[in-house]
């Protein structure tokens, strides 16, 4: 199954554990391997070795590591891939934040700046007084009854057009259930 695994799973499977200073800082066993991590092998032909992770391959599951190289029969040098399990996380790349964060057991999203907005209550009117402003903002503001006064004048109207259009609609329903049941009923006299 670990051949035919998708490119993601297989991502997921490239952790190796991590030192003991690292467990118990981030209180983890494991974590996955990222380009930048300090490494060491701990088993095979190069155990003992430790070096900076330069690539890290879901195709070939494996890790490359810096001065863990092998020469060609031409000439040259090929790095050599070492399954995540044969190594130990000796250093951690921390310059992704996301991964910091998830490493610390702090939520996964990335701090944002927050602009200020003013505290919503689902209680209160949705224009505040004067005085309320005066008491979060902490500036006095002028008052404006001009402006102030129209704006409640529209909304009572507005809810007393709504409250008159929904007695129109229920009487007309009324009506309408009245004229059935009397249709219905005569119906029902001329079949007998």
């Amino acid at each position: 199954m670990i051949y035919q695994a998708s490119h993601h799973h297989r991502s997921k499977q490239l952790g190796g554990m991590l030192s003991k200073e690292l467990q118990e800082k981030y209180h983890k066993n494991s974590a996955r391997v990222v380009k930048g991590d300090n490494v060491k092998v701990m088993r095979g032909e190069f155990k003992g070795i430790e070096g900076k992770v330069t690539q890290v391959s879901p195709e070939r599951h494996g890790i490359a590591i810096e001065g863990i190289k092998r020469e060609k029969l031409k000439g040259g040098s090929v790095d050599l891939y070492i399954h995540p399990s044969n190594l130990m996380i000796t250093g951690l790349n921390l310059e992704d934040k996301w991964r910091q964060n998830k490493l610390e057991g702090q939520k996964a999203k990335i701090p944002k700046e927050k602009s200020v907005e003013p505290i919503k209550e689902s209680s209160t009117p949705k224009e505040k007084t004067i005085e309320d402003k005066e008491k979060t903002t902490g500036i006095k503001e002028k008052p404006t009854e001009n402006k102030e006064k129209p704006k409640q004048t529209k909304k009572i109207s507005k809810t007393k057009q709504k409250s008159k259009e929904k007695i129109i609609k229920s009487e007309k329903l009324s009506e309408k259930k009245g004229k059935q049941t009397k249709t219905a009923k005569t119906a029902k006299k001329e079949t007998k």
